[in-house]
């Protein structure tokens, strides 16, 4: 049997060109270009070197609406086998937690010895998403990975892990899911050819009808988080400066009296 992989990614906003709508509090979507999540990219770059050393079958599964394709089309351009897109409205409004439950429901229909996720979404950042469908599939985690060596024949791999104060090394028996992170790899830029191979290739689409999942467990009815208003940090006011050298004594003076106002004395 063939070593195969299984890669989760999103499409996503380029964050260069988010706005947020100052009376509705949400982003502004329309006419933003939409891109690969990064940290993705590398997880399926890291998916192309496994096989190119061992062999074995990749696929892509992702959640989104139809123009979602696109982010698995650039995948499957890259080199990736198989494409699978989950998309219908029972999907939409969902937050980590029934985007993990769906995931997980798809996993489960797919054969698999390792799957890989990026870190993170750049346009949620909340890097819960990978680790939730590894809990609920009951098999081991390892995040932050900075580099894999896999060990196919002895059913095992070799992570060193980004933290805060350097990295640790992790062995962990298959199957298991591993998050990637900037510094995984370098990324390849499709080939000519390879886009036009991915052009050719059929994205299977899977709705709610196709999973075994309640429709309360999906979507906006499956998250107990929700976003209330989206809104940029205020634009700090610039500083007052004081000349201290030519009349410091007015300069303390003034110093202290401002601290008084603040209610720092």
């Amino acid at each position: 049997m063939p070593f195969k992989i299984l890669v989760f990614v999103k499409q996503v906003p380029e964050v260069t060109e988010v706005k947020v709508d100052p009376e509705t509090g949400t982003l502004i979507r329309e006419g933003v270009p939409s891109i690969l999540n990064p940290f993705d990219e590398f997880g399926v770059e890291e998916a192309l070197r496994i096989r190119e050393q061992h062999g074995g079958e990749i696929t892509v599964v992702s959640m989104g609406p139809p123009q979602a394709a696109e982010a698995i089309r650039k995948c499957l351009a890259m080199g990736v086998d198989k494409g699978i897109l989950l998309t219908d409205r029972l999907f939409a409004g969902a937050d980590t937690l029934a985007t993990a439950t769906t995931l997980t429901e798809m996993a489960r229909k797919i054969e698999f010895d390792l799957i890989i996720c990026g870190k993170q979404a750049i346009d949620g950042d909340t890097a819960q998403v990978g680790p939730e469908i590894a809990e609920n599939l009951g098999i081991p985690q390892i995040t932050y990975a900075r580099k894999v060596d896999l060990d196919p024949e002895r059913n095992k791999v070799t992570i060193e892990r980004q933290t805060e104060d350097g990295y640790e090394v992790v062995d962990c028996k298959l199957p298991v899911l591993l998050t990637a992170i900037k510094g995984l790899n370098e990324p390849r830029i499709p080939s000519l050819m390879g886009i036009m191979k991915a052009k050719k290739k059929e994205i299977q689409n899977v709705t709610s009808a196709d999973l075994d999942l309640d429709p309360d467990q999906l979507g906006l009815k499956g998250s107990p988080t929700q976003v209330v208003k989206v809104f940029p940090p205020k634009t700090r006011k610039g500083g007052e400066k004081i000349d201290a050298l030519e009349n410091p004594s007015i300069a303390v003076d003034h110093i202290v009296g401002y601290l008084g106002k603040e209610g720092f004395l």
